[in-house]
């Protein structure tokens, strides 16, 4: 009975907690909403940066076999993950101090230069940070103070971090995108649901194979392939979450945004018609504008 215990202890603690946060002031809720996402967004450019780095380490270790007779010379790799090393400048290798750290802050203050060696830093990392924050209270906006909220704003700085990376790799690593496909389905097991379980597991489903057939109609008439399983996967997450009935939208809002994007970048010379284009990323974006807007466009359909 101990571990039925703890549970209802936990979620009476969280109810406690979520009740002492909706008794706070509005603008108090959104500024700690907003505090929130630019923290969270701060760790989403070390994740972005790190993580490909990380996956490809490892694939890396697991196709070098050492020979068997140096085995016990062969010197282990430096230690990188998430959380080590500390943040450092990619040109002159100065390691970020505390209050070079903050989020949006530090680049306003340093003007977007390193401290040290005044390279130019990428203003993507202040962008990224804001638009976590952006995230944070749109989810707060859209679903009040709960933790239905709380599951919206993690879903939607996961889509985020993926998009990124496959804006970056063209790899939708399954690192983030199983785990999102799994806590789908789990938050729609109970208070904070967005849709029944069974419409989340029929949208993992319909999902995945969807976009499974896409891909092999398309490689049987073209003799390439159109996409990678990543995006597979990822569309199967947005399922669990949304449900069955959001993923005719999602799919032709990101096709459309793809569509667009793709012609403009090939008009302004950015890329060649032939290029192939990450899909992750308007996946994503329809995934969100669904989760905050419902599915609008079947109305105008009819």
């Amino acid at each position: 009975m101990q571990p039925l215990y703890q549970a209802e202890f936990s979620g009476r603690y969280l109810d406690a907690l979520g009740s002492a946060f909706s008794a706070l002031p509005l603008a108090a809720q959104y500024g700690f909403a907003i505090v929130f996402g630019l923290v969270i967004g701060s760790f989403l450019t070390v994740v972005v940066h790190r993580l490909p780095i990380m996956l490809e380490r490892a694939w890396q270790a697991e196709n070098t076999v050492a020979p068997q007779d140096h085995a016990d010379q062969a010197t282990p790799p430096a230690r990188y993950n998430l959380a080590v090393p500390r943040s450092a400048c990619p040109h002159c290798g100065h390691v970020l101090r505390p209050w070079e750290n903050i989020p949006v802050v530090s680049y306003v203050l340093l003007r977007g230069r390193c401290a040290k060696c005044n390279a130019h830093v990428s203003a993507r990392y202040p962008l990224t940070e804001l638009a976590t924050a952006l995230l944070a209270a749109l989810s707060l906006f859209a679903f009040g103070a709960s933790l239905t909220a709380l599951a919206a704003f993690g879903l939607c700085a996961t889509l985020l971090a993926t998009s990124l990376i496959d804006f970056d790799t063209r790899y939708l690593p399954d690192t983030l995108t199983l785990p999102l496909l799994w806590a789908g389905l789990i938050v729609n097991l109970g208070d904070t649901a967005f849709v029944p379980l069974h419409e989340a597991v029929i949208g993992a489903i319909a999902g995945y194979l969807f976009l499974w057939c896409v891909y092999w109609l398309f490689r049987l008439v073209r003799g390439v392939e159109g996409m990678g399983y990543g995006d597979f996967k990822l569309l199967a997450a947005l399922g669990a979450w949304l449900g069955w009935q959001a993923l005719p939208q999602v799919v032709l809002l990101s096709a459309i945004a793809g569509a667009i994007v793709g012609l403009a970048a090939t008009v302004i010379g950015k890329m060649r018609f032939e290029e192939p284009l990450p899909f992750g990323p308007f996946l994503a974006a329809g995934g969100v504008i669904t989760l905050f807007f419902g599915t609008p466009l079947y109305a105008v359909f009819g």
